[in-house]
């Protein structure tokens, strides 16, 4: 695999400008539970420059824009670590609608998503976070009067608290996965913030007890799950349909980590050009200066990694997947170090409240674990390669 220099075009160029220049014009946000109004109103101002649609093809309303459109505008979301719906809504719960297959769905639900105006949530994953798409922590069961009920806790769902509408992944009679579409305002459903390290990052558990819904899939597929104990060809595509949310969202947080980790690096070299020690700046000293030319080779060889992923799904290339897992594993790691180096590099500072190193560092230990954790990827691309040999 060869990592390449990441060259923009100017219209992404562009892009990433209006992103930075609103993020740089707006007072960060720091805790998006005590904050709601003020996130609120960032991501209407977002959705104005047209980012919630990013990634949603111009027939459902979108911009029609590919992976790297999306990698410019979440990293420079990870450069202020900036709350939005973005990550869950306009990206993993979007891709989950647009990969069932539910043309119906798509045409009533994408729009509004990415307008801005609806924020859909993904409800998936158990306690364990294991985010496999063959598992679900939800289990479906077939009403005698057709249509489903859905029972179960998903845990770590991305803006479920505040979700218009939620997309549950259950597990079928037979065992296979279906994606569902739940009304959050009825009976049955029961949504908790949760409290995670990373202040920065909405995220709920959300309790369905016998909640009613509409499973999503192709029209055939829909009609087959309305009765008991079929629908194999609509959990086939649930299962696909999770596979490839899920990449698209181990590239935006790879993004978001790159863009982070970046900012991070920036805030630790001005600190140690005006941090005093010995009647000298600590910037240098070449013990410091070997740590931070460390970090900067870090930091670019995470974003070249993640721009190549990035690439290689807008191209649809055959090893797309595994480039995804491969970004969310090592820039996981990166960021993880750059980090940790910026509490080191900051001393004391470094760890108390008013100072942002901290945010940089629980951002950093809650994405490693979103979507997976890195040994998880890793362990799958290993399966890949032993697979390949002959």
């Amino acid at each position: 695999m060869e990592l390449t220099t990441v060259e923009l075009t100017s219209e992404q160029h562009a892009l990433r400008e209006s992103v930075a220049d609103l993020l740089r014009r707006r007072p960060p946000v720091r805790d998006p539970v005590a904050e709601p109004e003020a996130e609120r109103e960032l991501w209407r101002l977002l959705g104005e420059i047209g980012v919630a649609g990013l990634a949603i093809p111009e027939r459902y309303g979108g911009a029609g824009a590919g992976a790297v459109e999306v990698h410019v505008v979440a990293e420079e979301l990870g450069r202020a670590l900036a709350p939005s719906p973005m990550l869950g809504s306009a990206v993993l719960a979007a891709q989950a609608i647009l990969s069932s297959g539910d043309t119906e769905a798509c045409e009533r639900l994408l729009p509004g998503i990415g307008s801005g105006a609806v924020v859909a949530a993904l409800a998936w994953t158990g306690r364990d976070g294991g985010w496999d798409p063959s598992q679900a922590a939800c289990y479906a069961a077939s009403r005698s009067g057709g249509g489903w009920t859905l029972t179960g806790v998903a845990h770590y769902v991305l803006d479920g608290d505040i979700a218009d509408v939620l997309i549950v992944a259950a597990t079928m009679p037979g065992g296979a996965v279906g994606l569902f579409e739940v009304r959050p305002d009825q009976a049955g459903v029961d949504r908790q913030a949760a409290a995670p390290v990373d202040q920065t990052r909405r995220l709920a558990v959300v309790k369905l007890a016998a909640a009613a819904d509409r499973l999503l899939g192709p029209p055939d597929d829909s009609e087959a799950g309305g009765r008991a104990g079929s629908s194999p060809l609509a959990s086939t595509a649930g299962t696909r349909a999770l596979a490839q949310a899920k990449d698209l969202a181990c590239l935006a947080v790879s993004a978001e980590q790159v863009g982070a980790a970046a900012r991070a690096l920036e805030l630790t070299v001005a600190y140690t050009k005006t941090r005093q020690q010995f009647g000298r700046p600590i910037a240098s000293f070449p013990a410091v200066q070997h740590r931070l030319a460390e970090m900067h080779a870090l930091v670019e060889s995470a974003r070249a990694l993640s721009y190549r992923a990035a690439e290689a799904a807008a191209a649809e290339a055959a090893d797309a997947s595994l480039l995804a897992a491969a970004a969310k594993a090592y820039c996981s790691d990166v960021f993880a170090k750059v980090a940790a180096e910026m509490i080191q590099l900051h001393g004391a500072i470094g760890v108390t409240w008013e100072h942002d190193a901290h945010r940089y560092f629980k951002r950093a230990h809650g994405t490693a674990q979103l979507f997976g954790p890195p040994t998880a990827h890793l362990a799958r691309i290993a399966s890949a390669v032993i697979d390949s040999e002959p």
